[in-house]
């Protein structure tokens, strides 16, 4: 594994933009391996016609020690800080028999270990038995996402679209229940490849989206972690901690 923080005007960059794309993450010689363990999570070739796994670090050691790494460490604290921790893990693998189109979003919800109401918090919901709530605007804001690539991912094999900028408040604020305007949203857009191997670095509150791959033979496996650097209120546990493997 390369070991490589980015550089500070990167993290400027991830200020300025809410993206931001960093090559050489994962060594080439990493790669095949870590491909293998995804491909046993999800079940590839054993009849799984699922296109996603919520918390596969609790599955996979392989997956938890590179999620762990001070690889991935070195991604996250220049943005967050050291006491930055990882709050929830997926696999997303976009292929033939599994290619989905995602509509313009923010990334609005959090994953918690029980339900307790609290000021700002709402509304909920449950996926796959663990609950799911919004949190408040500060929150979503202490918060990044670590998308690391295993497969090399450009407008073929569906690579995220994103609005530059649009993750930050200008003062006339952010309304998290709104839905974004999909034709303003195309307007603005632009393409985010990864190498494989290469790490994307996004803020939740970006509007972003990705159409279905026009070359789904061509795999798009992402480990996408999660990362938050403020605890929650009203006794919230990040769905996370305290003793859970990814935390």
């Amino acid at each position: 594994m390369i070991s490589e923080s980015p550089p500070a005007h990167g993290v400027a960059a991830l200020d300025r933009h809410g993206v931001l794309v960093v090559g050489g993450v994962i060594a080439a010689v990493d790669l095949p391996a870590l491909r293998r363990e995804f491909d046993r999570i999800m079940g590839v070739g054993r009849g799984r016609a699922g296109g996603g796994a919520r918390s596969p670090l609790a599955e996979s050691v392989v997956l938890r020690t590179l999620a762990q790494s001070r690889t991935v460490r070195g991604l996250v604290e220049p943005v967050l800080g050291a006491s930055a921790r990882l709050v929830r893990s997926l696999l997303f693998d976009k292929r033939e028999g599994a290619n989905w189109e995602v509509t313009w979003h923010r990334d609005t919800t959090i994953a918690v270990r029980e339900r307790r109401e609290a000021p700002g918090y709402g509304p909920w919901s449950v996926k796959a038995g663990v609950h799911h709530v919004r949190p408040p605007l500060r929150v979503l804001e202490c918060m990044l996402t670590v998308r690391l690539h295993f497969d090399e991912c450009d407008e073929r094999n569906g690579a995220l679209l994103v609005v530059p900028g649009s993750h930050r408040d200008e003062g006339g604020g952010i309304d998290l229940s709104l839905v974004p305007d999909p034709v303003s949203c195309r307007a603005r857009a632009v393409v985010c490849p990864v190498p494989a191997g290469g790490a994307l670095l996004m803020r939740p509150l970006i509007l972003h989206a990705s159409k279905k791959a026009l070359d789904p033979q061509r795999r798009r496996r992402v480990l996408h972690l999660e990362f938050a650097a403020t605890p929650l209120d009203g006794g919230l546990q990040w769905a996370g901690e305290p003793n859970e493997p990814e935390g």
